[in-house]
């Protein structure tokens, strides 16, 4: 004989399982719902009667019905009706029907908060077929999108914008051949980012504080950083804010809010939500905005800061330059979801994807997310993409690991540069005549400065140890000593222009 129990679920107890039914030749039910009232629950075969819910109680909204088998095979299925059931002997009386019912949970408080339950087995998708669309306002060939809403932007700040997007390409590509030429020890260039670099600037204020990666020269030109004070700094003068105690490219400037950039991936990040946080104890009308790029989000520190930003509510804004490369790996090598900007939900921020190319996009969107950042007290994650023109820095060569034309595809179809001169021309705010003094004044203004920083007196040996401690502890001046015997007794082994 195959026997079947039918189980309900009770409020008593915890939801134990309560058995109701013992009948002969009963097939395996359905998991069933019944949202009505009026649903047919059995039939019986043997009478050929129907057993309807409002005859035996099963008209209470949103109940559940489990039945189980002591049969070999044990399924549950999710059905949502269940038609029929055979039976082969005793079938429910009213007695056994009282307490058949389980009610849906509306859910539990759970440490955290109140999470509903489901009687599905759902595990949630690793990643979305459909990709997170990206934000834009310009088309390749600088026409707005028809459909598109965007910030407006002044004739000033449009120019300025475009300008500063020139000087910077014009700056790194002197100051990346002055490398090659061995007058520069290191350098690396921002080409095919320049948008990024000051369409986000002039969405921020100089309150703003900037926790930066490398490769984001273009806020501090848009902050007044003179191309003097970037050359003193590459070639490690006496004039320079560091006076020679950090590589090239590693700019600072107090006076610009700007911190000072450090090499190793992601540390930054940490460092820029506890200075946000700071802002929010302050009640400063201004935000922290930390740039990184998409190699960052594979360090344990990118994590890290998304989470205590989340948690403390700080006014940050993040902003990922994805360029497609962590020095020779490509992004598909890096993680498996759809790129940085699926990160920010995890942690509970807000995100948006924005083509990193269009000037426009990057204004709108980084305007839009400091305003949200200070007015709700709240981080936002910005996913810029875009694409790595340039090497890496100057102690790469990035056609070892992708083709040449690749390269060229993305220097010339889809330039930044180009796509705002586009633009503006078109509004009647630049011509060619403007495009040619500009590009002269810049080549003589970037030359001029590596000449000036190249003949400036090296900082004194001295520097190696201040600007630390305000009293010099007792290891540093013994090792200053040390080093100037050493320095004495080996004169050859030290380079000349450097002053004892």
């Amino acid at each position: 004989m195959n026997i079947s129990i039918w189980l309900t679920r009770t409020k008593i107890g915890g939801g134990n399982f309560v058995k109701k039914i013992i009948c002969n030749n009963l097939g395996l039910c359905s998991y069933y719902h019944s949202p009505t009232s009026s649903t047919t629950l059995l039939n019986s075969h043997l009478s050929n009667s129907t057993i309807r819910s409002k005859d035996y109680g099963f008209h209470r909204k949103g109940t559940f019905r489990f039945l189980y088998s002591s049969s070999s095979s044990v399924m549950f299925d999710g059905g949502r009706r269940h038609n029929a059931t055979k039976a082969g002997g005793q079938l429910l009386s009213e007695n056994d029907t009282e307490n058949i019912v389980f009610k849906e949970s509306q859910g539990e408080e759970f440490p955290g908060g109140k999470i509903g339950f489901t009687s599905e087995m759902n595990f949630l998708p690793g990643s979305s077929e459909k990709r997170v669309q990206c934000y834009r306002v310009l088309d390749e060939d600088g026409y707005p999108l028809s459909s598109t809403t965007m910030e407006h932007v002044s004739k000033e700040v449009g120019l300025k914008v475009y300008s500063g997007m020139v000087r910077l390409q014009t700056m790194d590509k002197y100051f990346y051949e002055a490398q090659r030429q061995g007058r520069l020890s290191f350098y690396m260039t921002s080409f095919g980012e320049e948008a990024i670099n000051l369409a986000s600037a002039a969405a921020l204020t100089s309150d703003d504080l900037i926790l930066a990666q490398y490769r984001e020269p273009g806020i501090l030109l848009w902050r007044g950083f003179t191309l003097q004070e970037f050359a003193n700094q590459c070639f490690g003068n006496n004039a320079g804010h560091g006076k020679g105690r950090q590589m090239p490219v590693h700019y600072g400037s107090k006076n610009l809010n700007f911190m000072t950039i450090s090499s190793p991936l992601a540390t930054q990040l940490p460092q820029a939500v506890g200075v946000a946080y700071s802002l929010k104890i302050e009640k400063k009308d201004a935000c922290v905005v930390a740039y990184f790029g998409d190699g960052t989000t594979s360090e344990g520190d990118f994590h890290a800061a998304m989470n205590f930003a989340a948690v403390m509510d700080a006014p940050i804004v993040f902003i990922c330059r994805n360029n497609g490369w962590a020095i020779s790996t490509p992004v598909t090598d890096q993680f498996r979801s759809d790129g940085i900007v699926v990160k920010g939900p995890s942690y509970g921020i807000q995100s948006i994807r924005v083509d990193g190319n269009d000037a426009l996009a990057i204004y709108g969107a980084v305007h839009k997310a400091r305003e949200m950042a200070i007015n709700e007290q709240r981080p936002i994650l910005i996913e810029a993409m875009t694409y790595r023109v340039g090497h890496h820095s100057t102690s790469d060569d990035s056609t070892k690991y992708r083709p040449i034309d690749e390269i060229e595809h993305w220097k010339t179809m889809h330039s930044p540069i180009t796509r705002m001169r586009k633009w503006i021309e078109r509004k009647g705010w630049w011509s060619e005549k403007h495009e040619l003094d500009l590009q002269s004044d810049l080549i003589n203004q970037v030359k001029n400065a590596i000449g000036e920083a190249e003949k400036a007196v090296k900082p004194q040996l001295r520097y190696l140890f201040t600007d630390v401690y305000e009293d010099l502890p007792t290891n540093l001046i013994e090792q200053e000593r040390l080093l100037r015997e050493t320095v004495q007794r080996h004169p050859q082994d030290f380079p000349i222009d450097v002053p004892l």
